[in-house]
């Protein structure tokens, strides 16, 4: 990752170097020397027309000789860096900046060019008189009017090279502005590269380590940016991660053990009754102990398939108008032989006769259950059982409440995981699957209701839940 981020950001860096480079010394070089020969061209022609109006018409009138004329456009040629030329009307060049007044051999334009004076457009095509210029130069030639009649010309020319070197050293100055502007782009990526290379790096150790299991690895990433938001993210993901793995192998231990000491009971007595260690007048009592067995199981699994259902699809409630005071009289009644085992007694106190609720009636009879049964659990011999409904609003409250061993403080939050059992009932108690009470609650905050604990160890536990009221007295 690191060199393949390293090359991309070079080869960006590069690309956008020579792209910038090439436009400027072509594209940009071109446009830069047309723009400078448009401006010299109307430069020139206003110096030309300036030329005409100043001196031509003295000429003309004889108020000055050809050697003064020729003098004044020396100047003017001078202060243009340029070459001037007056013409006559017969395409004599009878003034030459370059060499002064031709009186020999004089320059016959219409003989080299015969359109060059007479174009419409006033900047002809200096190549055809490559002859006489020893290098390309820009042209503009001016009529000069004398009485509404063609006198004569005045040419001006400047050397394309020259133009080109301006072009040049401007190009020079961009290209310098150019090398200054990728030093401070490279150490801009340079910057870049690192600032963002640093926090990647440990979000892929990180990555890396969680992937290899270990979700305690510290992600030392502190910034406030995205980079931060991600770090924070990943080290959310690992937390969760890291509970469900503990949740997994604490759920696979506690299954192993709750399978295994059934199994094994079921395993060891159906040996023994074939391989006839226990006596066959004996058999129905360890055939017994296997039933019990075998029910333990089949409960451990109806409660674990519940549990998954939940999960999976939600828990669908079929909820109905029914009196809650009538389903826990049935429910009590289905545990009357538990409580005659154990000479429980259990006392069912209600605000009012008969109490409406609006719930799912056979998942609330699935929590008065579980709370009966863990209730008499953990009761002793002789003791009682207080089941109480109260209305307070548009509440109705559902108390279990036992005088038995109690929940030990720090057990108090943990209750409701499946699988916990405390000590003490799980060395007790073997009929228990430590899921009941992660049922009642799945079911209850199914209801949006809650459900509450307060115990003492050693004076007893109550559960309190609450369910919507909808129905009035009778």
């Amino acid at each position: 990752m690191k060199r393949s981020l390293f090359v991309k950001l070079v080869v960006l860096y590069l690309v956008s170097a020579v792209f910038m480079f090439l436009l400027l010394n072509t594209y940009g070089m071109k446009h830069y020397e047309q723009k400078l020969v448009e401006e010299k061209k109307m430069l020139l022609y206003t110096q030309a027309l300036s030329l005409s109006n100043d001196y031509m018409t003295d000429y003309y009138n004889q108020d000055i000789s050809l050697e003064d004329l020729s003098a004044r456009i020396k100047a003017m040629a001078i202060m243009l860096d340029s070459r001037i030329w007056i013409v006559n009307k017969n395409g004599i060049v009878i003034s030459d900046t370059a060499s002064g007044i031709i009186t020999e051999n004089p320059i016959n334009i219409f003989e080299m060019d015969s359109d060059f004076l007479y174009q419409h457009q006033p900047f002809p095509n200096s190549a055809s008189l490559k002859n006489v210029l020893s290098e390309p130069m820009v042209s503009v030639v001016y009529k000069v009017l004398y009485k509404y009649q063609v006198r004569g010309y005045v040419v001006i020319h400047y050397s394309m090279n020259k133009i080109h070197k301006s072009s040049l050293s401007f190009t020079d100055t961009l290209n310098l502005c150019l090398l200054v502007f990728c030093a401070i782009q490279a150490l801009i990526f340079s910057c870049l590269y690192f600032i963002t290379l640093r926090p990647l790096n440990k979000l892929n150790k990180a990555a890396l380590a969680y992937t290899k299991g270990n979700y305690s690895y510290p992600i030392t990433v502190k910034t406030t940016d995205e980079f931060g938001t991600l770090a924070s993210s990943l080290s959310y993901m690992s937390g969760e991660i890291r509970n469900l793995d503990n949740y997994q192998k604490k759920f696979v231990a506690n299954i192993s053990h709750d399978f295994r000491s059934p199994l094994t009971s079921i395993k060891g007595y159906a040996e023994a009754l074939m391989d006839g260690t226990i006596p066959y007048e004996m058999k129905d009592k360890y055939l017994g102990i296997i039933l019990f067995e075998t029910e333990r199981l089949n409960k451990l699994t109806g409660s674990l398939l519940t549990l998954n259902g939940f999960e999976n699809k939600g828990i669908l409630l079929e909820k109905t108008s029914f009196d809650i005071n009538h389903i826990i009289k049935k429910t009590a009644e289905s545990f009357e032989g538990s409580c005659k085992d154990k000479k429980i007694t259990l006392n069912l106190l209600f605000s009012n006769k008969v109490i409406l609720v609006d719930a799912d009636m056979g998942k609330i009879q699935q929590v008065l259950y579980n709370l009966l049964d863990n209730a008499i659990k953990f009761s002793p011999q002789s003791s009682t059982i207080k089941i109480s409904t109260q209305e307070k609003g548009d509440k109705v409250f559902v108390s279990v409440k036992d005088y038995g061993i109690g929940i030990p403080k720090e057990s108090i939050n943990k209750i409701w995981e499946r699988f916990y059992k405390t000590d003490a009932s799980r060395g007790k108690d073997k009929k228990g699957t430590g899921l009941g009470l992660s049922i009642t609650k799945e079911i209850i905050t199914a209801h949006n209701e809650n459900i509450n604990v307060i115990s003492t160890q050693g004076v007893g536990t109550e559960f309190i839940f609450t369910l919507p009221r909808t129905g009035g007295f009778m």
